[in-house]
C-alpha cells in the first residue's frame, strides 16, 4: 500500500468516517465496516479530504478539463478538491447538478462552469452506478465527455445477490460500461492491509478476520 493510500485509510478511521461492527448495505448485505463520507463535516476534515481527492488525480496522469459533482455529496467533493487543486498549482472549473430544474435565473439543473472538454466526475462511492450513468447522460448531452470517474474508497465488491453474484464489481462494470478509468483514493485492500500490518492499534486488529471473511465472500478478483 503507498504512502498516500495508507494516510487516507487511517485519516478516515481516525475521523470515525470508515466505522467497524455490523452493517447492513444498501445490498442488504451485513458488512463489517461501514464507509460514511459525510461525516467528513467539519473544514480541517473536509480540506484534508479534498487534498486527498487533488493528489490522487494529479497522481493518476489523467487529461481532464474540469471536474463534475454530482448531487448532493459530488456538489461538496466536487468544489472542494477545485480548491485544493488551485492550492496545488491547477486551477480548474468544476460543475455540479441540482436535482430538480430551476425555472428562473439561469434556470436548468446545471450549476457552475459550463460543462466542456474532458470532465472528471467527482463521488465518494460507487454501489450501483445510478449517479454515475446520470452524470454520464448530464455531460454527454451538453457536448462534453466524461473521462474517469475519482472515488473516495472502492469496496471491491461483486454486484449481485448469494447466489447469482457478478463476477465483477461495481466499478468494475462501470468502467468497462462506460470505457473510462475508475480512480480510487482508497480501497478494501487497503483497508485490510491497515488492520493487518500494525497500522491499527489492537482494538481495531481484532476486526480484521471479519473483513477478511467479507472480501473472501464477496470481493471482486
Amino acid at each position: 500500500m503507498n504512502n498516500l493510500r495508507q494516510q487516507f485509510i487511517e485519516f478516515s478511521v481516525q475521523s470515525g468516517v470508515i466505522r467497524f461492527g455490523d452493517f447492513v448495505t444498501k445490498a442488504g448485505r451485513n458488512s463489517p465496516y461501514f464507509f460514511n463520507a459525510g461525516l467528513f463535516n467539519d473544514g480541517a476534515n473536509l480540506g484534508r479530504l479534498a487534498s486527498f481527492y487533488a493528489q490522487t488525480l494529479m497522481e493518476a496522469g489523467i487529461e481532464y478539463d474540469m471536474l463534475f459533482g454530482p448531487a448532493y455529496k459530488g456538489i461538496t467533493l466536487a468544489s472542494a478538491t477545485a480548491v485544493a487543486l488551485a492550492a496545488k498549482g491547477h486551477n480548474v472549473p468544476f460543475a455540479f447538478n441540482r436535482k430538480e430544474a430551476k425555472d428562473h435565473g439561469e434556470g436548468g439543473t446545471i450549476v457552475g462552469a459550463r460543462l466542456q472538454g474532458k470532465v472528471v466526475i467527482i463521488d465518494d462511492v460507487i454501489s450501483a452506478g445510478t449517479s454515475v450513468r446520470e452524470s454520464v447522460e448530464m455531460i454527454r448531452a451538453a457536448g462534453a465527455t466524461p473521462c474517469a470517474v475519482l472515488i473516495a474508497l472502492d469496496r471491491m465488491e461483486r454486484s449481485g445477490k448469494d447466489g447469482a453474484l457478478s463476477a465483477k464489481s461495481a466499478v468494475q462494470e462501470v468502467s468497462d460500461t462506460y470505457g473510462m478509468p475508475v480512480i480510487s483514493i482508497g480501497n478494501l485492500n487497503d483497508l485490510f492491509d491497515y488492520l493487518s500490518t500494525g497500522g491499527a492499534d489492537a482494538p481495531l486488529a481484532q476486526h480484521k478476520d471479519a473483513v477478511s471473511a467479507y472480501r473472501q465472500r464477496y470481493g471482486a478478483i
